[in-house]
């Protein structure tokens, strides 16, 4: 009897396991970009790609934020590298970007976030990440800043095939991975003390 409690326990996690990931990379395939009338204190871009940071300076260029961070940036790259990186952007570097370079990791990027925002006064901002990246991101960022007001910007790698995910071995890992870091943010902030419940936290990810 105890075993076959066990086995019901194991099928039960494994179906709620396949439904809540099937329900993440549908968000993650669906979510849209903010209108372009809808402005932001200021805009937050997490590294990992050229991508997140064109857009990100794309977004600054275009009026939708006065100030723009870059978090996560490596110790060894410079504001010029960066610049580099993205067309026409040299004057954008000099007076409206800031680099932080103490987030490791998507914990230490929402603290970073909320040290830089509050520090400067901004109560809302525009999250640029991959799409993928975003509902962990504003899970983690909406923890470390609760009274921030956070727009979603996803930003989607042409090499990652959303559409029809499954046939891609290399994107179903990917989703797999992500969507397992996820729950376990969720579960370690609960574990560590008050924090947002799930429900909060998939209503963030859905907007």
């Amino acid at each position: 009897m105890v075993l076959v409690g066990l086995g019901g326990i194991a099928i039960s996690a494994l179906i709620a396991f396949v439904i809540g990931f099937t329900h993440f990379v549908h968000t993650v395939a669906t979510f849209e970009k903010p209108d372009t009338n809808q402005t932001a204190d200021a805009i937050v871009v997490l590294t990992g790609g050229s991508e997140r940071i064109n857009d990100a300076v794309t977004l600054l260029d275009q009026g939708r934020a006065e100030r723009l961070l870059i978090s996560g940036v490596h110790p060894g790259t410079t504001r010029e590298t960066l610049a580099d990186m993205t067309t026409g952007s040299g004057a954008l570097f000099s007076c409206c970007v800031d680099l932080g370079h103490a987030a490791m990791n998507t914990v230490g990027n929402a603290k970073e976030a909320r040290n830089w925002a509050r520090g400067n006064g901004f109560e809302s901002l525009i999250v640029v990440t991959s799409s993928y990246h975003l509902p962990r991101s504003l899970y983690e960022i909406r923890r470390a800043m609760p009274e921030a007001s956070l727009i979603p910007y996803p930003v989607t790698a042409h090499r990652i095939a959303l559409d029809d995910w499954w046939k891609n071995p290399g994107t179903t890992r990917l989703m797999l991975s992500e969507y397992t870091k996820y729950l376990m943010s969720i579960i370690k902030l609960r574990l560590s003390g008050p924090a947002i419940s799930y429900e909060t936290a998939q209503a963030a990810v859905s907007r």
